[in-house]
């Protein structure tokens, strides 16, 4: 009855009850009755007090190596953030196999320590931690790779995939066509969707994403066409990455074809991601107040992501009263955070009212909101490099700078002017030009320079969304150096080529 409650999305919580009233009447729970009060806990929205009692009573009972049920109770702390905690029972164990490494790196990834991720793979593969890596491992060390970026890293797991004959399996070939995606290489992507013998809903939308983050939108719509004379049935996500190419492309009229079409042709009634893709497509185009109607016309109520969304066009577009009125919402939602504030203060840096600026700043400072600090990562040569904004940090620092100042030179001959309106203090142009000059992925793309041969594409992942002037230097770098640059910011993908990028200058 626990491992049933244990299996429900609804009733977790009746589990523990269960469990509870096991132990009243003298019945003592074995390994496996824990295992399943502990998945309990972890389905469970208020259960971390329970899921402690818990592993108390394992200790207590003598299950201390058990590696089967302490990996539950490894996850159980992983799925509530408790990273040191799952750390602790992980190092505790006194056997761990693949199931104890593979919840490890889950648990490295869900707290954002990915680079640790890869570190494990690394182990297991070398053989240092007593267990190989299988086919979970390698679907989760992809993930980590998608998020980083880490194009080189991904294509090392793809190698072992195939040596160890995981190859058919459909679900890393999904995985590899969005890592593919994820670290830019599109091409990469769509060569392996088209070499896959069975293609399911997963797989097309995955490629119809990849082709909708890169701005392929008539690519990812022709894709979806075929998807349907395949036969293949769409879900919510495809839909999604067709909105989501609509957007990216800026083809209202289609996205309303898609979106009017979902529901009378699919039966899917649009949900909040299908509704964020029109308010971000009718936003891209400068027709904000339209988004705005469209996000109050809803039968649900908006999430932050939606008025965050409105609030990037309003920035985007100088709008700066429906500005405001989407940072009300916001605060009503009590779901503000630092960055919407940034890009209020963007709207009112572009429009040159500094008295707002200030304003705007001096009640974050009062408010205690700290914005949260540019990262951009790169990979080069199998390993990942780190950057923040004026980086002290990086082992070959000194030769980045001098780099960076020498690219620097090179751009203004070629005509390059920093845009002071990125940055938000109210100086003067020089100072702002300086406070530009070492954002996070300037420095990654100095590495980058600096670290690879001449014609190497230069891959850069970002946390936030990119400034204008690190867009602006990102574009003359690509014509002046002959180099592609590809940056993933927070918004989307950014294919810089020969002093043009694939977003047309929105994002």
């Amino acid at each position: 009855m626990i491992r049933a409650y244990s299996l429900s999305e609804t009733f977790s919580e009746e589990g523990f009850n269960l469990y509870r009233e096991m132990r009243r009447k003298g019945i003592t729970p074995d390994p496996l009755s824990f295992s399943f009060v502990t998945k309990c806990c972890v389905k469970g929205s208020s259960s971390v007090l329970e899921g402690l009692q818990v592993h108390a009573r394992v200790l207590r009972d003598g299950h201390r190596s058990d590696s089967r049920l302490l990996t539950t109770v490894m996850d159980f702390y992983s799925s509530f953030k408790r990273f040191d905690d799952a750390c602790k029972v992980f190092d505790e164990m006194s056997h761990r196999d693949t199931i104890a490494w593979n919840v490890l790196i889950s648990c490295y990834i869900r707290n954002g320590r990915t680079g640790d991720a890869l570190v494990v793979f690394d182990m297991m593969e070398s053989g240092h931690s007593g267990s190989q890596p299988d086919d979970v491992t390698c679907l989760l060390v992809l993930q980590a790779c998608s998020n980083l970026g880490a194009l080189e890293f991904g294509e090392r797991v793809r190698r072992y995939i195939q040596e160890h004959g995981y190859g058919h399996l459909r679900n890393l070939c999904n995985a590899l066509i969005a890592m593919y995606s994820r670290c830019g290489c599109v091409g990469k992507a769509y060569q392996l969707f088209t070499g896959m013998p069975n293609r399911d809903v997963v797989s097309w939308t995955a490629m119809i994403s990849g082709l909708a983050s890169h701005g392929h939108g008539r690519e990812a719509i022709d894709a979806f066409r075929e998807m349907l004379r395949m036969g293949v049935a769409p879900d919510e996500q495809t839909f999604t990455g067709v909105l989501s190419a609509c957007s990216h492309s800026g083809l209202v009229d289609e996205g309303w074809m898609f979106f009017d079409h979902m529901s009378k042709e699919f039966g899917i009634l649009p949900n909040i991601h299908h509704f964020g893709c029109m308010v971000d497509l009718l936003g891209r185009v400068g027709l904000l107040d339209q988004a705005y109607q469209l996000i109050l016309s809803m039968s649900f109520s908006p999430d932050p992501t939606m008025w965050r969304t409105l609030l990037g066009a309003c920035r985007i577009h100088g709008h700066v009263a429906l500005g405001e009125r989407v940072i009300e919402h916001l605060i009503e939602l009590k779901a503000q955070e630092a960055g919407d504030y940034v890009l209020l203060l963007n709207i009112y840096s572009s429009v040159g009212n500094w008295e707002k600026v200030i304003e705007v700043r001096k009640w974050m400072k009062e408010k205690g909101i700290q914005t949260t600090p540019g990262c951009s990562t790169m990979e080069v040569k199998g390993e990942v490099h780190e950057f923040v904004v004026d980086d002290l940090s990086h082992p070959r620092k000194k030769e980045i700078y001098e780099m960076l100042d020498e690219i620097g030179k090179q751009l203004k001959i070629a005509g390059y002017v920093a845009e002071v309106t990125s940055e938000l203090h109210n100086s003067g142009a020089e100072e702002k030009a300086n406070r530009l000059s070492y954002h996070s992925e300037k420095l990654a793309m100095a590495f980058g320079i600096l670290a690879t041969p001449p014609g190497t594409t230069i891959r850069v992942a970002k946390n936030l969304r990119t400034c204008v002037d690190c867009h602006n230097f990102a574009k003359m770098l690509s014509g002046v150096y002959n180099r592609e640059i590809i940056i993933r910011d927070r918004n989307r993908f950014h294919c810089f080529r020969e002093g043009q990028c694939s977003c047309n200058d929105y994002w």
